[in-house]
């Protein structure tokens, strides 16, 4: 396939498989991939956190620097600049909470998961308890709910009006997901 020339955000809820898909849809299009959250995280050990592993933002470190960044709205403006910046000037697959919000180019691809399934998944991926991974995931999506409603006014979640596709990801496994995400790209070329 010939490479893309357009840019394409994955957005969803925390745990609903966004790192997953944007990876595939980057080697399917051959896209740069860039995690929005890595990011972030990367301005996170610039204050000191020490944010190794994949699952750090469920951790105790991480919800720390969660209500960090609720009281300093300059950590997501900053980031939210950078990713901007890269996603309108590289072709690249990235995975954000507010790109498709705050940009009106690329291609916008929504994975709409339920808190349990993300909690689920979660609990696999992190090694937690049920209780704790549902705890945790809606306590990020909550958070983050606050934050961009507070920074830019939108509904995180709620309003998806935004979205050129929006993928149910609930009774599919990461493949099926994929299969759908890349038909939906093609389609929207």
């Amino acid at each position: 396939m010939d490479k893309l020339t357009k840019s394409i955000v994955i957005s969803g809820p925390p745990a609903v498989g966004k790192t997953t898909i944007a990876k595939g849809i980057a080697e399917e299009f051959d896209l740069k991939f860039l995690a929005g959250g890595d990011l972030l995280k990367e301005m996170a050990n610039e204050l000191g956190f020490d944010t190794k592993g994949d699952d750090w933002w469920d951790t105790e470190d991480g919800m720390s620097f969660l209500s960090e960044r609720k009281k300093n709205p300059e950590f997501d403006k900053n980031l939210d600049e950078k990713l901007k910046e890269i996603f309108l000037k590289d072709n690249v697959v990235i995975t954000s909470y507010t790109i498709p919000w705050i940009v009106d180019h690329g291609i916008k691809i929504w994975l709409d998961g339920s808190l349990e399934n993300s909690a689920k998944r979660m609990r696999t991926r992190d090694n937690v308890s049920v209780e704790e991974s549902s705890q945790i995931a809606k306590k990020r999506y909550d958070e983050n709910k606050t934050i961009y409603k507070q920074l830019y006014g939108f509904e995180f979640g709620k309003d998806l009006s935004v979205f050129h596709k929006i993928i149910k990801t609930d009774d599919l496994n990461a493949s099926e997901v994929l299969k759908d995400t890349i038909s939906a790209i093609k389609e929207l070329l």
